[in-house]
């Protein structure tokens, strides 16, 4: 992807502030032989680009003062409730320099796997991004990997895929971590509704009781009639 800055003279927070109204987004570029160089991007341009995958994960082409270099985008700083970029951090890249860089897992298959065809799993993506170390021009956009053989119960670690060529994991001291498994979704309880039938019970028992108990109340009133 290409993209087009300008160099910047002026820094602090003031200027940094007018750029931003003035629909400019601070940045810089650092790394490389050459010494770190402010810069200015257009606000629009910018926010538009952020939006593709591939503008976070690939090596990116800036037009500056005429020239051409590569770079990669290290960090951005954008406003916590405005749709607003603050600055934009990039590193140069080396043709012969090993760069460190996640790139997105796309997961593909799953809905053809045994998994979710015959026994209804839930499929979890655990890693959806991948630290790699390559040479820039082994970077890839994304790394694809296939589920269509997960299993029910099944895992698939690092170790199960083949990452391109000349791409290496960086692991942070794991040795094989589970991309994604396949579990057995849990049985949903049923509900049993409550059994009617104890109110209707206890209404017929009320007439009965009371057909009882009038017997009694007529043997009262004779024997207060007698005195």
């Amino acid at each position: 992807m290409k993209f087009v800055a300008f160099e910047r003279s002026l820094q602090g927070t003031s200027a940094s502030r007018r750029l931003r109204r003035a629909g400019k987004v601070p940045g810089i570029v650092y790394g490389g032989e050459d010494q770190p160089q402010l810069i200015e991007l257009d606000h629009n341009a910018l926010w538009l680009a952020i939006k593709k995958e591939a503008f976070h994960s690939t090596i990116l082409d800036m037009e500056l003062s005429g020239k051409a270099s590569q770079v990669l985008l290290r960090d951005l700083q954008i406003h916590p409730y405005k749709q607003q970029i603050l600055h934009a951090d990039f590193q140069r890249v080396s043709a012969k320099t090993v760069i460190h860089m996640k790139v997105p897992l796309h997961y593909f298959g799953e809905e053809e796997s045994p998994a979710i065809k015959v026994d209804k799993c839930l499929v979890n993506h655990i890693l959806t991004e991948l630290e790699v170390a390559c040479l820039p021009a082994d970077l890839p956009e994304a790394i694809k990997i296939d589920l269509t053989k997960l299993e029910k119960g099944s895992a698939l670690t690092l170790n199960d895929i083949q990452l391109p060529k000349g791409v290496k994991a960086v692991l942070h001291g794991h040795e094989a971590p589970v991309l994604v498994s396949a579990v057995q979704p849990a049985a949903e309880e049923v509900e049993v509704a409550p059994v009617a039938a104890a109110p209707a019970a206890d209404a017929k028992a009320a007439p009965a009781a009371d057909a009882k108990a009038a017997p009694a109340a007529d043997a009262d009133a004779k024997g207060g009639d007698k005195k």
